[in-house]
């Protein structure tokens, strides 16, 4: 396949490297220069770029979306860190600028080239070079190549989900706030019904000019109540019996969505009938994404009757049942976990097996193995599935002694932990400040690499998922442009939404399904492990059905 790197030079100008060939061509022309090649008979090329959020909402934004590419802001931080990779390899011109190099944030509008000086002028086709010869000399270089793609992949969906925004009604999203805190306040004061609680707060703690939102001076007019706490979070509060705790929880609860989800919110990541939040893939160590703004990874209920999709199509949502007890059961090669996960619930399944008396005792062997449980109900169903499940329950087990020696561990595909910091095992000579520290540590670092090697594995899944879904909405849409065809809207670790013309619902279902049964089979080849997906059509976020947990 074709590569072909963009760099960045000054004057508004892009170092165009394809093969020995090299042009600059001005920043103006570039849409018209990848649409053209996108369209070449022997296929699209993959575009090598330092930031897929940097390129690519340029592009879209002209009409041009691309089949492939590499993100090497991306890969090369995943490349440094997976203990398979002679990190050598990436030494050389600028590799201490792609260390540092840091996600774009998002723009207000679509621009090719965000400020960041770290990032100016580096060789793309340079650190590509590296980069593959990162991957060619590992001895994982076959899961290596995978991992960089799916990764890539998802950072072109991340670029386009944005683009296209989640559909979003406006005038539900403000009839909501209105009927939950009274009318839109002036710009920095406090919606009606939020003020109201807080007098009703204050008249019954005696405390006139009590903010209820200083720890502090909450926790001190509670005292001065005769209640001594800890803390406020609400399960703390609701064992308070007083008159001013159902409107302090009550107002917790409702500043909560001003803060978040409020006019502010609207006005920010709204526009167009489109709610256009920025997600940042790999934002954290496993491999999850987060978001850059907008809060797109976490939907309030409050809110989710406002994401509606436009009149003749449909939001089609998509949920993986117990998508890390399926991982866990692939990754480890454990047969008699595959084929308990045969079906839509794991749970019952291990029950149906023989394993355990009831389909609670397994849910908490399973999570207790992956989290660490050693105690109470949970340790002592983690014992007796040991024995059952001996593959998949000793994996996360050596996860975990491997992160209690300080070692790195890794994911399926290659995806490596971050290391143990700190000063136990920096010199075996040196005298431990504080032993009892220090196994605590271990200990915290275990359980982390424990559930780090499953949920990871199960980040790598879902790439896969949706760079091939990415793919089949495309080719099922005939010859329209991205948002006139089914498309992603949304990702959630295990979730999709997919907006798509009603007429096309059931074919997007069946894409959906394809795409779970093919990154199962890209993952765990031979092995067969279920991913059953709980699939709604709705025309409301809201009214879309969720799986057992």
């Amino acid at each position: 396949m074709t590569r072909i790197s963009l760099s960045r030079l000054h004057g508004e100008r892009v170092l165009v490297v394809d093969g020995d060939a090299e042009q600059v061509i001005d920043l103006a022309a570039l849409p018209a220069y990848v649409a053209g090649r996108e369209a070449d008979a022997a296929g699209p090329p993959r575009w090598v770029w330092d930031d897929t959020a940097r390129w690519y909402p340029s592009l879209l934004a002209a009409g041009v979306r691309v089949a492939r590419c590499q993100d090497l802001r991306l890969c090369h931080h995943l490349l440094r860190r997976a203990p398979a990779v002679d990190g050598r390899l990436l030494d050389g011109d600028g590799s201490a600028h792609w260390d540092r190099l840091g996600p774009a944030a998002a723009p207000s509008h679509p621009t090719l080239f965000s400020a960041d000086d770290t990032a100016e002028h580096l060789r793309a086709d340079r650190e590509d070079e590296r980069q593959l010869a990162a991957v060619a000399g590992s001895p994982e270089a076959a899961r290596l190549g995978l991992l960089v793609a799916a990764e890539s992949a998802g950072a072109l969906v991340a670029a386009e989900m944005t683009y296209a925004g989640v559909p979003w009604r406006l005038d539900v999203h403000e009839r909501l706030l209105a009927e939950l805190l009274g009318p839109r306040p002036p710009r920095g004061a406090r919606p009606q019904l939020l003020d109201e609680l807080v007098a009703e707060v204050r008249r019954s703690l005696d405390s006139p000019a009590l903010n209820p939102d200083s720890r502090p001076e909450l926790l001190a007019a509670l005292r001065r109540a005769g209640f001594e706490v800890a803390d406020i979070r609400a399960s703390t509060l609701q064992a308070v019996d007083h008159p001013a705790i159902a409107p302090l929880l009550r107002y917790k609860k409702l500043a909560h969505l001003f803060q978040t989800n409020g006019w502010a919110w609207v006005d920010e990541w709204v526009s167009g009938g489109r709610f256009r939040p920025s997600y940042q893939p790999a934002g954290s160590t496993t491999g999850r994404w987060s978001s850059n703004g907008g809060g797109a990874l976490s939907f309030p209920v409050q809110v989710r009757s406002a994401a509606v999709a436009d009149e003749g199509w449909v939001l089609v949502v998509a949920d993986v049942a117990q998508l890390e007890p399926r991982v866990l059961a692939g990754m480890s090669r454990d047969r008699a976990l595959a084929r308990a996960a045969r079906g839509a619930d794991l749970y019952q399944g291990m029950v149906d097996d023989g394993a355990v008396a009831t389909r609670q005792d397994a849910k908490l062997g399973l999570l207790g193995a992956m989290y660490g449980a050693t105690s109470g109900e949970s340790g002592r169903m983690v014992a007796g599935l040991t024995r059952r499940y001996p593959a998949a329950f000793g994996l996360v087990e050596e996860a975990a002694r491997a992160g209690e020696r300080g070692q790195v561990v890794r994911t399926l595909l290659g995806r490596g932990s971050p290391a143990l910091g700190g000063t136990w095992d920096e010199s075996p000579d040196a005298p431990p400040a504080d032993l009892d520290d220090q196994d605590r540590r271990r200990r915290a670092y275990g359980r982390f690499t424990r559930n780090f090697i499953v949920q990871g594995t199960g980040a790598e899944w879902a790439l896969c998922w949706i760079a091939d879904l990415r793919n089949r909405l495309w080719r099922l849409g005939g010859d329209g442009p991205l948002d006139a065809r089914p498309h992603l809207v949304l990702f959630l670790h295990d979730e999709v939404v997919v907006h798509a013309p009603a007429a096309l619902a059931d074919a997007v279902g069946a894409e959906l399904t394809s795409a779970a049964a093919t990154a199962g089979a890209l993952l765990f080849r031979e092995l067969d492990v279920d991913f059953p997906l709980t699939i709604s059509v709705v025309q409301s976020y809201a009214d879309a059905g969720k799986p057992g947990t």
